[in-house]
């Protein structure tokens, strides 16, 4: 098992969780205290970004780093942490939150393949330059190694409790169908 913060009914609230899972091109954040985000990582990096003062927080879900050079500066693709970073970020700060407030705490980015090139590590590289870029502590990581992670996450708490998944259970790296909620509009600061 991995770094765990206990969970625990929020004062003032009812205790039975809202669930919501997080799929690779998803990025999503909350002030409902009841709010759950879960997901399974394995090369992926998932995002738990956190404004303690406003209560806000959220998740998202990446397959890679960044799009290659040619096609960046054409589009956004949500599979791309890039695009589901700046994602994040604007949808806490339409919730209330202050980007000079946020905290991060970084999980993922398993090489579950000896076979295959090291994606989680590039993945995990990125995360932690995105975040130094932008200025946004990082409090916590759980990243790289070999072992897939399923990861819950209170948005409005900050709470997040991380486990290791035994190898038969961990994801296959071939990607998902990107929900339509992944698509959007992003502003780039």
């Amino acid at each position: 098992m991995t770094a765990m913060t206990p969970f625990s009914a929020p004062a003032g609230s009812p205790s039975e969780a809202i669930r919501v899972t997080i799929v690779q091109g998803e990025a999503k954040a909350s002030t409902d205290p009841r709010v759950e985000m879960s997901t399974i990582l394995g090369s992926c990096v998932a995002t738990c970004l956190f404004d303690p003062v406003a209560q806000v927080g959220g998740m998202n879900h990446f397959l890679l780093a960044e799009p290659p050079a040619h096609v960046r500066n054409q589009t956004f693709d949500s599979d791309y942490g890039l695009f589901l970073m700046e994602l994040l970020i604007n949808e806490m700060l339409a919730l209330g939150a202050n980007k000079s407030r946020m905290r991060a705490r970084l999980y993922g980015g398993a090489n579950l393949n000896p076979d295959l090139s090291p994606i989680g590590t590039a993945n995990a590289a990125f995360a932690r330059q995105f975040l130094e870029r932008e200025n946004i502590p990082k409090v916590f990581e759980d990243l790289e190694g070999t072992q897939a992670r399923r990861i819950q996450f209170r948005p409005a708490s900050g709470q997040v409790r991380a486990r290791l998944v035994p190898s038969d259970n961990a994801p296959t790296q071939k990607p998902l169908g990107r929900p339509q909620s992944a698509f959007g509009t992003v502003e780039l600061f």
